[in-house]
């Protein structure tokens, strides 16, 4: 039987959108974008399973109670990828790049910067756990099919002590606040990225009302040519019997 250690106190120790199963799995579940029953996930052997929806604060927060339990050993990312925030990604790219200057190493999104967690932080994620990525797969029974399957290869705990970090947690928006107070234009970008979304959404609906009157005014045009091809063809049918009356 595989070694088990126990939790940080308390543990989980940052609250947030998730919720907590076994604390001696060796799994934890981060459906990202998607809200899948997560009870059901613990309830199939994860020690934890909720979303992360931003590639800051959130990412903080799954790393702190990541780390703060050492038999958690493997990190199943699935659900669907946060459009703008890209935090599935940003997640899988800190875990094999790091952090430099404080933005995530190759993540893609607008504001992968990480303020609450110290290079030693980084490093005990990096080395406790093994990314395992389905993402954009929602469906419950390959989840859980995951995870009987990561729980087979459990090495046991990591041989750490538990780690604690403190993620402040006045909310996603301060943090990005935060962030741009050092860097002003990443909370611009943010502002850009919303702004263009809803204009490819009024786009969208534009173009489907320009779509429809179009379609409109081609049925009338089509059906006034078929009209005035029937009026030609009893002309055709009728002027010989007209020529030969008069």
């Amino acid at each position: 039987m595989v070694e088990k250690k126990s939790p940080a106190s308390g543990w989980p120790i940052v609250k947030g959108d998730f919720h907590a199963g076994d604390p001696q799995s060796c799994v934890a579940v981060v459906t990202m974008g998607s809200h899948l029953d997560e009870q059901a996930i613990c309830d199939a052997g994860a020690a934890i399973a909720g979303t992360c929806m931003t590639e800051n604060l959130g990412i903080e927060k799954v790393i702190a109670n990541v780390i703060s339990n050492p038999n958690i050993r493997f990190v199943l990312c699935c659900g669907t990828e946060v459009k703008g925030h890209l935090s599935g990604q940003s997640f899988i790219a800190l875990h094999q790049n790091g952090v430099s200057e404080g933005r995530i190493v190759g993540a893609q999104g607008a504001i992968p910067f990480i303020e609450n967690l110290p290079d030693e932080a980084i490093k005990r994620f990096q080395e406790q756990v093994e990314i395992v990525n389905i993402m954009e797969t929602e469906d419950l029974g390959t989840i859980k099919a995951k995870i009987n399957e990561l729980k087979a290869k459990d090495p046991g705990a990591f041989p750490g002590e538990p780690m604690i970090v403190e993620v402040k947690e006045a909310g996603a928006a301060a943090a990005e606040v935060a962030v741009a107070g050092v860097h002003p234009q990443f909370l611009e970008f943010e502002e850009r990225l919303d702004a263009i979304e809803k204009k490819i959404e009024f786009v969208d609906a534009e173009m489907a009302q320009r779509v429809g009157r179009k379609v409109g005014r081609d049925i009338g045009i089509l059906y006034g040519l078929v009209a005035g091809l029937i009026v030609f063809m009893m002309l055709l049918v009728l002027l010989p019997k007209l020529v030969g009356f008069l």
